[in-house]
């Protein structure tokens, strides 16, 4: 195996009052004009920083996803764990899995007892799109080449027990036992972490669970089903409204 090298280093300077957000970035994503947009698996933000000088980014700029899309203000962190930019939206999607309590090591009855629970946060079932004009996040804007077209903000639905995908995925023959179980992320368990977009296809990377080394990509499609809502189109077989794609990584899992 060849020996790797850096190509670059880049300085990224965030705000004095948001230091604890460098050791919990999770996502990141470059736009065009030059914006470098970071998520954290603890927050429900979105970070933008600009180019300054040469493999320098500043000017730290915070948007709360709450301002653009609808968020449960006591289901905790989005776990933001992939961001991408296309066709003026700047895409991102949580991690859609539930995790075990952790055990403290000072009292072994009650270690036990938050070993027997399995939390789960509603925001981290979000696939969301966010309008992007100068810089700036927006909750709805006219398209930039045909202003007759509204660009607005929008997530998939969200469902009792999550949202459409992992609804539509409840039956599928590798991946609904470990949604209808549920097994948390830490234990193969159902994780996202990683988002491509490109055109009208989105691609959802999992770090669990893998199967047998094999990773596991899904594909799918949304439509505006109304202001603000995201259905899935059919898009599979037999009109299914997902495709999934494997990739043999050793035993990994996909991670952006």
């Amino acid at each position: 195996m060849p020996e790797s090298f850096l190509l670059s280093r880049l300085l990224l300077q965030f705000n004095s009052e948001t230091t604890d957000l460098v050791t919990d970035l999770s996502a990141v994503a470059l736009t065009p004009d030059g914006n470098l947009w970071l998520g954290s698996d603890e927050t429900t933000s979105l970070e933008r920083l600009s180019l300054v000088e040469p493999h320098i980014f500043g000017k730290h700029q915070r948007f709360a996803i709450a301002d653009f899309i609808e968020l449960s203000e006591e289901a905790g962190e989005i776990d933001i764990e992939g961001i991408d930019f296309n066709s003026n939206y700047l895409w991102l999607v949580g991690s859609h899995s539930t995790k075990r309590k952790k055990a403290k090591g000072k009292d072994s009855k009650k270690d036990l007892q938050k070993l027997a629970q399995i939390e789960t946060d509603v925001n981290r079932y979000l696939l969301a799109r966010i309008p992007v004009n100068n810089g700036n996040l927006c909750k709805s804007i006219p398209h930039p080449e045909n202003p007759k077209t509204q660009l607005t903000a929008g997530c998939l639905q969200r469902t009792k027990t999550g949202n459409l995908l992992t609804d539509a995925l409840q039956d599928d023959s590798h991946l609904g036992l470990f949604l209808s179980l549920p097994i948390p992320s830490k234990e193969n368990g159902f994780d996202i972490e990683g988002l491509a977009v490109h055109g009208e296809r989105i691609f959802i990377g999992l770090r669990g669970p893998v199967l047998r080394g094999w990773a596991i990509i899904l594909e799918i499609e949304v439509k505006e089903s109304k202001q603000g809502v995201l259905k899935l189109k059919a898009i599979g077989e037999a009109g299914k409204l997902y495709k999934k794609h494997f990739v043999y990584l050793n035993g990994l899992g996909v991670r952006e």
